[in-house]
């Protein structure tokens, strides 16, 4: 079964669409290469509580393990 942090990577239009990714409090702050492969309902079902997208911007409104699954995603880059 895929970890949560591996849910939002393909979320977020999988490992080679990310460009950088960092925890802030309860959100993932990422910048995406391409937003079109985000797919939100994705997003949601893997425990985000909502999306914010500005251009290449992605916060992901997670809650409290945000920096833990930030570390994660950021050992798979």
């Amino acid at each position: 079964m895929a970890s949560k942090a591996e849910k939002i990577v393909a979320g977020l239009g999988g490992i080679d669409n990310i460009e950088e990714v960092e925890g802030c409090i309860t959100r993932l702050r990422t910048e995406v290469v391409d937003p079109g492969k985000v797919d939100e309902a994705a997003l949601k079902a893997a425990g985000a509580h909502g999306v914010v997208k500005m251009g290449n911007a992605i916060q992901v409104v997670i809650g409290t393990d945000a920096d833990p699954i930030a570390a994660d995603i950021e050992d798979m880059m």
